[in-house]
């Protein structure tokens, strides 16, 4: 059952006010996710008052958050954030660098259970080859574009 999906790295038309006028745009949303305020006519009733959500994935050993779009975020970045925490390491760098059973048993010692569907995806998407998620969902709350909703702690991790 989906709770919520929304989409990333993606191109969207959609209606934003430049220059105190009302323009058709062809907005390109790489590295980041829409998110709108509330009161936004295009989101779903059901986010009408706290603004979209945004699910912002940390790596598979860290926490996750839920975000909220905001008015400010609307006006000045054409109602975007990030989508995670972006990459520390190139997966090159990552596979090359990190040891599959390294990498598995600091995950368990964590308490956190991990299927994937290749060992390579591991070092891959180990914490270290990304950034602090954490960082990265402070610097947009403190400027303004979107708000912390809730922490989200692991328990699982499915990569396919």
């Amino acid at each position: 059952h989906v709770v919520y999906d929304v989409s990333h790295n993606i191109a969207k038309v959609e209606e934003h006010m430049v220059d105190g006028k009302l323009k058709k745009l062809l907005v390109h949303r790489k590295g980041s996710t829409r998110a709108f305020p509330p009161h936004h006519p295009l989101i779903p009733v059901d986010y009408q008052f706290t603004g979209q959500p945004v699910l912002i994935g940390g790596s598979m050993g860290t926490c996750s958050y839920v975000l909220a779009g905001t008015e400010k975020g609307m006006t000045e970045t054409f109602g975007s954030t990030c989508h995670g925490a972006g990459r520390a390491l190139s997966r090159n760098k990552s596979r090359n660098n990190l040891q599959y059973q390294d990498v598995l048993n600091r995950i368990s010692d964590q308490g956190i259970s991990i299927r994937v569907a290749s060992p390579k995806l591991v070092m891959e998407e180990a914490p270290e080859s990304y950034k602090d998620v954490t960082q990265v969902v402070d610097t947009c709350q403190a400027a303004g574009i979107s708000n912390k909703v809730v922490k989200l702690r692991p328990i699982a991790v499915i990569k396919g």
